[in-house]
């Protein structure tokens, strides 16, 4: 983890210590809710971002509303993960949102992209040397690129990749509104340590349950799987915008009988029917996964919430198959 300075950061625990906030900036708006916190996170004491997917709104089904429009024509900056991920915001973004600096999260100096896995089945991430690596293999610097097509776009649930989106954030706020920089420098050494604690959290949590694999509705896991050595088994759908076919389920559901007793992690977005019909005959137990913070307040505390909540769902459907 990059941490600018241990000064910084001492004060910045002590709630920015010697720095007061310049005229609040406003005109600052971010896609989805795990973005939207870590944003948060970098403004506290200065001001408050925009949402723009609120709710339980999910960015690969959403449909802009009127009050969230005219937040973009107003917008000065506008954080995303990128066009894979939030492809609803493109055409806004050229059209409303034309005067702001769009700041592409994904491109972050330090963000390290997963490739997408194909199918419903993926005991292994497969590279394109041939080799097949397990989803918590500590992977080289070169096993991973930078946004293209292809990549998974969850990078948030690395809390590594969210350490570089912070220094991202830090930077263009900086730039943007300099009488403000301290404390958005000083906010983000202080949530790089967070950052790096909850990371230390999470794989205690875990550890005990590393080795029993599950399935998740939709393959939006990859990068939490492999900063934490989990072992996802598969997904029920390949794209959360297309629902499972008779064909898809019976193959799932084949696969939980040939594991035994697993786990499969619903998404609040998404209809509980569908994961009913996938354990239906089978011994697995299930839960329910929030990958966006749906349930959750918005604010600078929801991605640490949410990671947690995670774990914690995770630990418990899973030491109950030991």
């Amino acid at each position: 983890m990059r941490i600018r300075g241990l000064a910084l950061a001492a004060a910045g625990l002590l709630g920015i210590a010697g720095l007061s906030p310049a005229e609040a900036m406003d005109g600052v708006v971010a896609s989805i809710k795990p973005v939207h916190s870590l944003v948060a996170g970098v403004m506290k004491g200065t001001g408050v971002p925009g949402l723009i997917v609120d709710g339980a709104g999910s960015p690969h089904t959403y449909s802009l509303k009127p009050s969230q429009a005219r937040m973009l024509e107003h917008a000065k900056l506008v954080f995303w993960v990128g066009h894979d991920l939030e492809a609803f915001l493109e055409k806004p973004l050229e059209t409303l949102g034309r005067d702001a600096e769009v700041v592409t999260l994904s491109q972050a100096d330090g963000v390290k992209l997963l490739e997408l896995r194909e199918g419903g089945a993926f005991e292994a991430h497969e590279h394109g040397d041939g080799e097949d690596h397990a989803a918590g293999e500590d992977h080289d610097h070169e096993d991973y690129d930078h946004a293209g097509e292809g990549h998974d776009m969850h990078i948030w649930l690395d809390p590594h990749n969210a350490a570089a989106m912070v220094q991202l954030i830090a930077d263009a706020l900086a730039k943007a509104d300099p009488a403000n920089a301290a404390i958005y420098m000083s906010n983000a050494d202080v949530l790089s340590v967070s950052l790096s604690r909850l990371e230390d959290e999470i794989g205690e949590a875990l550890a005990p349950v590393r080795e029993r694999p599950f399935v998740v509705f939709h393959d939006a896991y990859h990068y939490f799987e492999a900063r934490f050595e989990m072992h996802a088994a598969g997904s029920v759908t390949v794209s959360p915008e297309v629902m499972p076919g008779a064909e898809r389920i019976a193959e799932i559901r084949k696969k939980l009988s040939g594991l035994g007793g697993v786990c499969v992690f619903a998404e609040p977005q998404f209809e509980p029917k569908i994961l009913a019909a996938v354990t239906e005959g089978t011994s697995a137990q299930s839960g329910t996964l929030d990958p966006l913070g749906a349930s959750i307040a918005d604010g600078p505390d929801l991605y640490f919430t949410l990671m947690r909540n995670m774990a914690a769902e995770m630990r418990g459907c899973l030491a109950g198959q030991g």
